[in-house]
C-alpha cells in the first residue's frame, strides 16, 4: 500500500461511542482492573513483568482460569505497564503504583481513547513476535540474539502484519469493498501475497499464502481482546490436518478457514495509525467547518456515498442560500481540478432545497456555471429558465466528461456516455474541438480511447488533433 495517494475516507462512530467501546474490551478492563489493585505489596521483576508468584492472585482477580489464565493476566499487566497506567517506582526493589495516566480513563473519550491507542500498539507489536523456544534462554545468557537461527525476519513480519491490516481496512472502508461483512483469512493473505497480475499462482505462491494464514490466525487471536477485530479462528481440525484441506465450495466451508472483521473501534485505531505512518487518511466530517472550496476539492476523490456523507454534514451548519453561493463561486476555474469541482458543486445543490433558486439564477449567465445552473433549475420545474446557446451545450459536455474521467477513469459508465453523444450528434467532433475548454483536447483523446468503433475513434483523435493545435496556437 502506497502512502502517495489518498486512502479512501471512513466513516467512524463519535468519540464517546468509540471510547465506550474500549473501556469494554478484555485486555483494557482487565489492564485498568490490575492498575488499581497493584499496591505497596506488588513487585515486578527486571523487565517489569509481574513476579511469578503474584501472577495467580492477578489472575484471580480478573476472573480467569484455565491453562491460559496467568498467559492472559500477564498480559494484561504488560498492557498496563506500556500504557502508564501501572508505574514502577523503584526498578531495583521492583515496586509498583498506579500511574498517571490510569486517570485518563475517566476522563474524556479522547482521553480514553489515548490510553487504547497506546494498548492497540503494544499488543499489534506483541502479535508480530513469534513463540520462540530458547529466546529466553538466549536472553538470560546475556549473548547476543541471532535472529536467524530461528527463521524470524523481524521486519519483515511487522511488514507483512502492517500489510494484511491496511488492506483489511482498504477492504472495510472501499465503497466497493464488504464494508462491514467479515472477510475470509484466505483472502487476506492473499492480498498481500499474490501479486495482482498473477493470473495462476504457482505452488510455491500457494504455500506461502498458506504459511500466511497460520501467523495471521496466532496474531488475530492476540489482537481481538483489544477491541481491534472480530475474528473467527481457522478451523482446529484442519490446523490438525485432520483433514485434507479443500478448495472452499461454499460460505460455510470458507468459514472454517478463518474470518475477520474490523470492528468501529478497529477502524479507528487503524486510521490512527496509518496517519502516524505518513498516509493521507481521511475522514468524514472534516471538513465541515472548512469553506466551499475545501468541501469541493476535498471530495474530489471521494466515493460517491462517501462525498454525499460529508457533503450533507456541510450543509446541515449552513443556511441554504448562503451555502449555494459558497458552492457556486467555489465551483469556478479553469484549472485541471475545475471540472470535478463543478461536478461536486452540482451533486452538492441537488440536496438544497429551493431556497437556494435565487442562487443559480444570479449564474445563468456565467460561462463555467451557467449550464449547471439550468440543469437545477430545469430539474425543479423552474418558470423561465433560459434555453442555453449551442456554445454552451458544447462547454458543458465538455466540462461533464473531463470531470468524470478525473473521478472514475475510464469506466463503463463514462464508455456508455460517450458512445452515446457519438451516436445521437452526428457531427459533434467537428464541432467539438472548437469547445473553448482548457480540457477539450483531453476529452476528445479520451473518446477516441473509449469508443469501441474504429472508425468514431479516429474520428475522435483527429478532432482532438485540431484542439490541442488550436490551443497551442492562442
Amino acid at each position: 500500500m502506497s502512502d502517495s495517494s489518498p486512502l479512501p475516507p471512513v466513516r467512524l462512530r463519535p468519540e464517546a461511542e468509540l471510547a465506550r467501546a474500549a473501556l469494554s474490551t478484555p485486555l483494557l478492563s482487565r489492564a485498568a482492573r490490575l492498575a488499581r489493585w497493584a499496591g505497596p505489596e506488588t513487585r515486578v521483576d527486571g523487565g517489569g513483568s509481574l513476579v511469578e508468584e503474584q501472577v495467580p492472585a492477578a489472575a484471580e482477580l480478573l476472573g480467569l482460569t484455565g491453562d491460559e489464565a496467568a498467559a492472559n493476566a500477564a498480559e494484561a499487566w504488560g498492557v498496563a505497564v506500556d500504557t502508564g497506567l501501572i508505574e514502577i517506582t523503584d526498578e531495583e526493589a521492583g515496586t509498583v503504583a498506579p500511574g498517571a495516566d490510569l486517570a485518563l480513563l475517566t476522563g474524556a473519550p479522547h482521553d480514553v481513547l489515548t490510553v487504547w491507542l497506546a494498548a492497540l500498539d503494544t499488543v499489534v507489536a506483541d502479535a508480530g513476535v513469534p513463540d520462540l523456544e530458547g529466546l529466553a534462554a538466549a536472553l538470560e545468557e546475556g549473548g547476543e540474539i541471532d535472529f536467524s537461527t530461528f527463521d524470524w525476519d523481524p521486519e519483515g513480519e511487522a511488514e507483512l502484519l502492517d500489510g494484511v491490516l491496511g488492506n483489511l481496512y482498504l477492504l472495510t472502508v472501499g465503497e466497493d469493498g464488504p464494508g462491514e461483512s467479515p472477510v475470509p483469512l484466505p483472502a487476506l493473505a492473499a492480498s498481500t501475497i499474490v501479486p495482482d497480475d498473477l493470473e495462476e499462482p504457482s505452488n510455491d505462491v500457494l504455500e506461502q499464502v498458506s504459511d500466511a494464514m497460520m501467523k495471521l490466525d496466532d496474531q488475530f487471536r492476540l489482537l481481538e481482546p483489544i477491541g481491534l477485530v472480530e475474528y473467527q479462528p481457522v478451523d482446529e481440525e484442519l490446523m490438525a490436518g485432520e483433514e485434507e484441506p479443500a478448495e472452499p465450495v461454499d460460505e460455510d466451508d470458507i468459514a472454517r478457514y478463518g474470518m475477520v472483521r474490523l470492528t468501529p473501534l478497529g477502524l479507528y485505531g487503524l486510521r490512527a495509525r496509518l496517519l502516524e505512518a505518513g498516509f493521507e487518511a481521511p475522514a468524514v466530517g472534516e471538513l465541515v467547518d472548512k469553506g466551499a472550496d475545501a468541501l469541493l476539492d476535498g471530495t474530489a476523490g471521494y466515493g460517491e456515498f462517501a462525498a454525499r456523507a460529508e457533503t450533507e454534514q456541510w450543509l446541515d451548519r449552513r443556511e441554504p442560500l448562503a451555502a449555494a453561493r459558497e458552492l457556486l463561486a467555489a465551483a469556478r476555474g479553469a484549472d485541471t481540478g475545475a471540472p470535478l469541482r463543478r461536478l461536486r458543486c452540482q451533486q452538492a445543490l441537488s440536496l438544497v432545497g429551493a431556497a437556494a433558486e435565487p442562487a443559480l439564477r444570479e449564474v445563468l449567465d456565467d460561462p463555467e456555471l451557467g449550464g449547471l445552473a439550468r440543469v437545477w433549475l430545469s430539474e425543479r420545474g423552474a418558470s423561465d429558465v433560459p434555453p442555453p446557446s449551442e456554445d454552451l451545450v458544447f462547454w458543458l459536455t465538455v466540462d461533464t466528461i473531463a470531470a468524470q474521467l478525473q473521478a472514475e477513469g475510464n469506466s463503463e459508465e463514462l464508455q456508455a456516455l460517450v458512445e452515446g453523444l457519438a451516436e445521437q450528434h452526428s457531427g459533434f467532433f467537428s464541432a467539438a474541438w472548437r469547445v473553448e475548454h482548457p480540457a477539450t483536447a483531453d476529452v476528445l483523446e479520451a473518446m477516441g480511447r473509449l469508443h469501441p468503433d474504429k472508425r468514431v475513434a479516429k474520428e475522435a483523435r483527429k478532432a482532438a488533433f485540431k484542439a490541442r493545435s488550436q490551443q497551442q496556437g492562442n
